[in-house]
């Protein structure tokens, strides 16, 4: 079942603040509250020349999660400071309806968007950052083929890195 990713449009903004104040969103997701904070921070990733590329994840035309790639050696504000490739693509997601969870959708979700990063042929190596204890995320990347590297400190405290390379 193939999914589309779209970039995530100013019109897309009321839904994304919706999501983030979901509690199964919210537990690991940095939300903003309004939608005026929602605008203020993702607005600017709708740019072309933003280094945060965003996007809405939808099936058979229904949105169903966000998920976002960055250049980690452009991130800034203390994430990744030694990284120097700029082909590393770090990713963060997640799936909109809790009910959705478990069925093998956010892994298809995170393999197919790894297939749509890779065909720049410019893009090294994806990295993600989950915390230590989301273990449903883990599982996640595990299953679309990153493995783990070790426990990190970033900016928002421990993390798992997990990586995979250019097939």
């Amino acid at each position: 079942m193939p999914l589309h990713f779209r970039r995530l449009t100013e019109a897309d903004l009321p839904i994304l603040t919706e999501w983030l104040k979901r509690p199964h969103v919210a537990e690991w997701w940095d939300g903003c509250e309004s939608l005026d904070e929602v605008r203020e921070k993702y607005l600017p990733r709708t740019a072309d020349i933003s280094t945060v590329a965003s996007y809405v994840a939808d099936l058979d035309s229904v949105p169903i999660g966000y998920i976002q790639s960055y250049v980690a050696a452009a991130a800034g504000d203390s994430w990744w400071p030694d990284e120097r490739d700029f082909g590393v693509r770090g990713i963060d997601q997640f799936l909109a309806d809790e009910q959705r969870l478990g069925q093998g959708l956010g892994t298809l979700m995170v393999c197919q968007f790894v297939q749509f990063l890779f065909q720049d042929p410019s893009v090294t190596r994806i990295q993600a950052d989950p915390a230590p204890e989301n273990l449903r995320a883990i599982r996640c990347y595990e299953k679309a083929g990153f493995r783990r590297v070790g426990v990190i400190i970033t900016p928002d405290g421990e993390a798992l890195l997990m990586v995979v390379d250019r097939p």
